[in-house]
């Protein structure tokens, strides 16, 4: 596949990526891979600040937009995936209204809005304090129920996994050897200066960077809170929870095909490559 030759350009949809200076712990392309094919949604935003899967929604789809060729959109994060393809709507939220209601418990949230929407059982989950209370803050703010947001075309057309455009999906199965990799790709980036990247960081790691896989655990490294090898651990841990976690957000999307693992790179692109050109396009 010769992506600068096709005029193939590439659309990240990693939630870390966006960060610039987390480099080696994101996997970030290289400098010459994005000279040579044009990447987008990549060092975006400083690792300071955080950035909401609604703001890389309307972000990513400006970036698709002024694409003359074609788009590659590639990457692990399942919601910034369908953020970006599908009409997925992000209500608004509010800081005094999210402050007024987290001094409410569970009990009067779910009072007050089950008075608002007798219904709102069938689609919220009444014992998570935490979706009550978004429920609760989006009716306040938007007037919308949660039954009512629920039947809208838009949460209709996500439910059936329709995206806005067609769409061709293609997913590697990640394999039997998936631990091993995992450990093997740990110890590479350990290799290449990823502890240092993270202590060049230091306090520039805001809320949502500091959630980063590797990244928090590496910092509780360069605090002196555990040892090197504990933090290696549990990057391990914390990469196989999530590589579990992604293997089932992706399993429920029926527009995916799924190819079998290879262990060549060339032979897993080239698969790829012949599964796009073979697909029929979802809408």
């Amino acid at each position: 596949m010769t992506l600068a030759a096709d005029g193939v350009e590439i659309v990240s949809v990693d939630s870390m990526q966006v960060y610039r200076g987390m480099d080696i712990g994101t996997a970030k392309p290289s400098p010459a891979e994005r000279h040579r094919v044009p990447h987008h949604m990549i060092d975006i935003v400083d690792p300071s600040d955080s950035f909401s899967v609604a703001e890389f929604q309307e972000q990513g789809r400006v970036a698709l937009g002024a694409i003359a060729g074609s788009a590659l959109v590639v990457g692990g994060s399942g919601l910034h995936l369908r953020a970006l393809i599908d009409p997925l709507e992000f209500p608004p939220t509010d800081s005094e209204v999210r402050a007024a209601l987290e001094g409410l418990d569970l009990a009067g949230l779910g009072a007050r809005l089950l008075a608002a929407d007798p219904d709102a059982a069938t689609v919220v989950d009444m014992a998570n304090k935490r979706r009550v209370q978004r429920a609760v803050e989006i009716w306040e703010l938007t007037g919308q129920t949660p039954t009512q947001r629920a039947l809208s075309a838009s949460a209709v057309a996500v439910e059936s996994y329709e995206s806005i455009d067609p769409v061709a999906i293609v997913g590697v199965d990640p394999g039997a050897e998936l631990e091993a990799r995992i450990e093997s790709r740990v110890d590479e980036m350990l290799a290449t200066g990823w502890l240092e990247e993270v202590a060049a960081l230091g306090d520039r790691l805001g809320p949502t960077a500091s959630g980063a896989v590797g990244y928090k655990e590496l910092a509780a490294v360069v605090k002196g809170e555990r040892n090197l090898a504990e933090g290696r651990t549990a990057i391990v841990q914390a990469t196989r929870a999530l590589a579990k976690r992604q293997r089932t957000y992706f399993r429920k999307d029926p527009r995916i095909r799924w190819l079998p693992w290879r262990s060549s790179l060339s032979d897993r692109v080239a698969d790829a490559a012949t599964a796009l050109k073979e697909a029929k396009w979802n809408s």
